[in-house]
């Protein structure tokens, strides 16, 4: 099943700069983006995710894409390595429309493109983002939340979070790659979040995440799931909430980020 995802009315390719960063743990950084496009953007829910696009080690430009629709693909892998950006998708940590910024949170690990251009990202460097739309939506019907996600995943459980009403019973369950990286999260009166770190490269990333559910004692009372991350993390969550709890579908949302051992095009 593809998961829904809820695209704004309107969107345009959108050209920032790098204005802050800041390494918040070992493992995950922060980078502030800028500029008057800001003001393009429509901010449309709590775990809105973007296509990044920022240049290659050695370009001194960004070369965006001209098109503002799906289009985008097939005139980006046309452009020669020499001019083109690399893009991933990522979710928008928080946006402040009034100072024309908003903030991006990063799973910082090895010396992939999009880590090493984080590292180093400095002040007035070029980036890009095109809205790819959101998938969260709480149900009225909803007396409380799961929310399942691996270190990929952080960035929109925090920002969920953000949005989340103390009277809301939540359950959080996050995976990150190392015990370094678990940081105390400033969440409303009713949320519980349980950490989870792997210290194991071996180990598959959401295997905790997943045996933890499978563990756990769910929300009581009708309750709405959300749950992102690698790819087998999100759908086997979905199924076992459906096939051994009962879940009714309608009332789970789910993503794949990013699948093990398949690269990201671009």
């Amino acid at each position: 099943m593809i998961p829904k995802v809820y695209l704004p009315e309107s969107r345009t390719m959108i050209t920032l700069e790098v204005r802050r960063r800041e390494f918040l743990t070992p493992g995950f950084a922060s980078l502030t983006l800028g500029g008057p496009a800001v003001r393009d953007l429509v901010v449309a829910g709590n775990d809105q995710a973007v296509r990044l696009f920022f240049p290659r080690e050695g370009q001194t430009a960004l070369r965006m894409p001209t098109v503002s629709n799906e289009a985008w693909i097939a005139q980006l892998m046309l452009l020669p390595k020499s001019v083109r950006p690399w893009v991933r998708n990522l979710t928008i940590r928080r946006a402040r429309p009034a100072a024309a910024e908003i903030d991006i949170e990063f799973a910082v690990h090895g010396d992939s493109p999009m880590s090493s251009w984080v590292r180093r990202a400095e002040p007035g460097d070029p980036a890009g983002i095109f809205d790819i739309g959101t998938v969260y939506r709480l149900p009225e019907h909803a007396e409380g939340q799961l929310l399942v996600g691996d270190e990929t995943a952080l960035p929109a459980v925090l920002s969920i979070l953000d949005g989340t009403p103390p009277s809301l019973a939540t359950e959080v369950y996050l995976e990150v790659a190392a015990a370094a990286d678990i940081r105390s999260v400033d969440a409303p009166a009713g949320v519980r979040v349980h950490w989870l770190s792997r210290d194991d490269e071996d180990l598959r990333p959401g295997t905790l995440a997943l045996d933890a559910v499978r563990r756990a004692s769910l929300p009581s009372g009708r309750f709405y799931t959300w749950v992102a991350g690698e790819s087998r993390l999100a759908t086997t969550v979905r199924r076992h909430l459906v096939n051994d709890r009962g879940v009714p579908k309608r009332d789970i949302s789910f993503i794949g980020y990013w699948r093990l051992g398949r690269s990201t095009p671009g």
